[in-house]
């Protein structure tokens, strides 16, 4: 029989993989000291079929970007934990890559957490990103989309992605997103409720 120390271990075991998994670190050991402390969402996410909240957050650049003028184009507004860690490079390269297919099926790319702008203007030219990473340093808008999560002693955006129609309403939600293969999954579903709307129309 399995004592309790061996127990406790394994169960530490899972709970430092699955802290990697969800920030992308470059190893376990940068997540044990606060793998006790999985994520878990602070607040509610909107429903799909709402209006999808407010947002206006200053990008890389440090312009002013809001949610309303995005109106009759398709957003995918995808939320992450932190610049720099391999996850969120692979997602964000992934976008960047398929950013041609995007903009041919009317949608713009819109990349939210709560690091700032600097940081998120050294990832972005680093890594060539040809579309907004929003600084949400205050996390008003993590919040108001219920992915906002305490890690630890750290409070970052879960791995979440809203999907928004061009009237501005939420048609998807992908909650703790795998990085690989995402964007193309995104791609794929535009152009399913793209279809669908022609059927009804």
């Amino acid at each position: 029989m399995r004592s309790c120390s061996a127990h406790r271990t394994s169960l530490r075991k899972f709970a430092v993989a699955a802290a990697a998994a969800l920030i992308g670190a470059a190893s376990i050991n940068t997540v044990t000291a606060v793998a006790a402390d999985l994520p878990t969402a602070n607040a509610t996410a909107p429903a799909v079929g709402t209006l999808a909240p407010a947002i206006r957050l200053q990008d890389q650049t440090g312009k002013w970007v809001s949610l309303e003028e995005q109106r009759g184009k398709w957003v995918v507004l995808y939320f992450y934990p932190k610049d720099q860690t391999p996850g969120c490079t692979t997602e964000a390269c992934e976008f960047r890559d398929d950013v041609f297919s995007f903009r041919k099926a009317g949608a713009v790319v819109l990349g939210v957490s709560v690091d700032d702008v600097e940081s998120h203007k050294a990832f972005a030219d680093k890594h060539g990103l040809p579309f907004s990473l929003l600084a949400d340093s205050k996390k008003e808008v993590a919040t108001r989309y219920g992915v906002l999560t305490s890690f630890g002693p750290m409070t970052i955006a879960r791995r979440d992605t809203f999907l928004i129609d061009p009237q501005g309403r939420i048609v998807r939600h992908y909650e703790k997103v795998k990085p690989e293969g995402h964007s193309k999954e995104l791609l794929a579903d535009i152009e399913t409720l793209k279809g669908s709307a022609k059927t009804k129309g």
